[in-house]
């Protein structure tokens, strides 16, 4: 089931690099919210703390609190691969294990968490490619290399993959970047699929397809160069764009600055 996320006071740190400061948000389940911003004002770091990617970074670490439904990401005896499982990530370029076969590349995580009998996962693996509309495309060819697909197929594998253990939440960095734009149509419809049984926060640097997915919008900057990245603004998508609050979100969006 869906959950919702509460963030407060959130500061993410490199070492002693102040990466992003004071955040502080409630992400509603059920519903996909997009973070958009600069580049390097932070917005891809706070997205890995919602699932503690960021302290696979050496010298990553988070002051403040995630909250999944009532339960704190950071508290005492969480153990990071467990918040991991709840909260999918699906990133930038899309990353098949090339050596394992299309069905292996979606049955690897299922594996790692549990006792499965072939015939079961032969089920999940046919439910999360048929969740990640890419069933048809692969279902004669499951033992092939998942390497073997076009980009925008290897990025519905990498979601079929992330589905697959039943997240919560799935979190998407800038997932259709490096995608043509038939294949960016596909994850985009797909994303507002998933939006059914899943929690979504996309990064993007698409102000269109913020406006096309995404229910609600956050918008971060930086105060200055050198300065940690900040939340300026998160509302309802029609009104970020249609009537923001603040200038600097007016700014970005129409093209004035970043």
């Amino acid at each position: 089931m869906a959950k919702r996320i509460d963030v407060s006071g959130l500061t993410a740190y490199y070492g002693s690099h102040k990466a992003i400061e004071d955040i502080s948000m409630t992400v509603e389940p059920r519903s996909v919210t997009a973070f958009i911003g600069p580049s390097g004002c932070g917005k891809s770091t706070f997205l890995r703390t919602l699932n503690r990617m960021h302290e696979v970074t050496p010298g990553g670490r988070v002051e403040g609190k995630v909250l999944l439904d009532d339960e704190d990401l950071y508290g005492t005896g969480i153990d990071p691969v467990s918040v991991r499982r709840e909260v999918g990530m699906v990133f930038q370029r899309p990353n098949p294990f090339p050596t394992m076969s299309i069905f292996d590349n979606v049955a690897a995580g299922l594996r790692l968490n549990g006792n499965y009998k072939k015939s079961e996962l032969g089920d999940v693996v046919e439910k999360s490619l048929k969740g990640a509309n890419l069933w048809n495309e692969v279902k004669d060819r499951l033992n092939k290399p998942g390497s073997g697909l076009s980009g925008g197929q290897q990025q519905r594998l990498c979601i079929a993959r992330a589905i697959a253990v039943e997240p919560k939440v799935l979190l998407m960095d800038e997932p259709c970047s490096a995608l043509d734009p038939i294949s960016t149509l596909a994850i985009e419809d797909l994303i507002g699929e998933l939006k059914e049984r899943f929690t979504i926060v996309i990064v993007t640097h698409n102000m269109q397809q913020a406006a096309r997915v995404s229910d609600r919008t956050a918008f971060f900057n930086l105060a200055a160069v050198g300065r940690p990245g900040r939340l300026i603004e998160i509302d309802d998508t029609e009104r970020i764009f249609s009537n923001p609050s603040v200038q600097a979100t007016e700014d970005y969006i129409s093209g004035r600055f970043g």
